[in-house]
């Protein structure tokens, strides 16, 4: 089986010279509620081939702006194109370009897994084959089980295969994996993955951080209604500018004087020996350190070395916690 890394690789050499393209353009998106502003003047651009991660807490607007590029929900100022129309007047020969999996589903009652997809197959001009579509998502097996008796793991990969099943240029993921074991998170991060294989476009909606690291190419982060940061997993928040904190604890009798001049100015003490050094090149601060240990014959059994987490480049951006935003 192919890496996820594998898939990346692929996908990534066959889109791009597409990827200059775009395939969602925002411009001073505003959308209105009254005297509240939940969308205040955005603007984000999504590039073909890519996955495209919209972080943001509970309240921030990110599904009233995800609706709004859905064509669910109409915007009160601002230009969006999407797939070269604005979503607001497209027709149906657009709906069959993007694809949507919900956070919430119920499958169909009565009607197997085969017989869901030859029913949604049936609204498409040009739907994807459905044995190929089974397959894509992992269902052959459950072909003739009725969806309602399918796991949960079972039924959002269902839910994949309905968004896949008219063979969209575009899928929107509204936290597809919500509520899921880390066992089945993984097997939906490979459908995912597989889909960038395929040369879609996705956008994420999610609140986990390791989903958003793990799959997206870039990541917009939005904040009461404002984008406060844009980057890949490894720039977000001028993260990889940041210094890497190298913890150990001192042997006993020694302090931060004793260690190597390069060190010791660096170093910030803290409770029972513990030591910390905030470096920007932790690379040369590591060798330094061992071997000074090493040339005293001494242990440093409790060695960390910790780099900020995209989890918490994100609380410092948003200064909230990684749950759900409903709205």
């Amino acid at each position: 089986m192919e890496s996820i890394s594998d898939q990346r690789g692929a996908g990534q050499a066959a889109t791009a010279s597409a990827r200059a393209e775009p395939v969602i353009s925002v411009r001073g998106l505003v959308k209105r509620y009254g005297s509240h502003q939940a969308v205040a003047g955005i603007d984000l651009e999504v590039r073909r081939g890519e996955i495209f991660a919209f972080l943001g807490p509970n309240g921030a607007g990110k599904t009233t702006t995800v609706e709004i590029l859905e064509g669910f929900r109409q915007r009160t100022a601002g230009e969006v194109a999407v797939l070269g129309q604005d979503p607001a007047t497209a027709d149906g020969a657009w709906r069959d370009r993007v694809g949507v999996v919900l956070q919430e589903s119920e499958p169909e009652p009565g009607l197997s897994v085969r017989e869901c997809l030859v029913m949604y197959a049936g609204y498409y001009r040009k739907p994807r084959d459905i044995d190929e579509t089974m397959s894509l998502v992992g269902l052959t097996a459950k072909a003739g089980t009725l969806g309602t008796r399918l796991s949960g793991g079972q039924r959002r990969r269902l839910d994949f295969a309905l968004a896949l099943i008219g063979d969209p240029e575009l899928i929107f993921l509204d936290e597809p994996t919500t509520g899921f074991d880390p066992s089945a998170r993984r097997a939906a991060w490979e459908v995912v993955a597989g889909l960038r294989k395929l040369g879609k476009t996705i956008f994420l909606t999610t609140h986990y951080m390791d989903e958003a690291e793990y799959l997206a190419d870039r990541i917009t982060v939005l904040s009461a209604g404002q984008i406060v940061a844009e980057g890949t997993p490894r720039t977000l928040g001028g993260r990889d500018h940041m210094t890497t904190a190298i913890s150990f604890t001192l042997p006993d009798g020694l302090g931060a004087r004793d260690l190597p001049a390069g060190l010791s100015p660096l170093v910030e003490p803290g409770s029972g020996g513990l030591a910390v050094v905030h470096s920007e090149s932790p690379l040369v601060h590591l060798q330094m350190l061992g071997n000074w240990a090493l040339g005293r014959g001494f242990d440093l059994p409790d060695l960390d070395v910790h780099r900020p987490t995209l989890e918490e480049v994100y609380l410092s951006l948003t200064g909230s916690p990684t749950t759900k935003d409903r709205r």
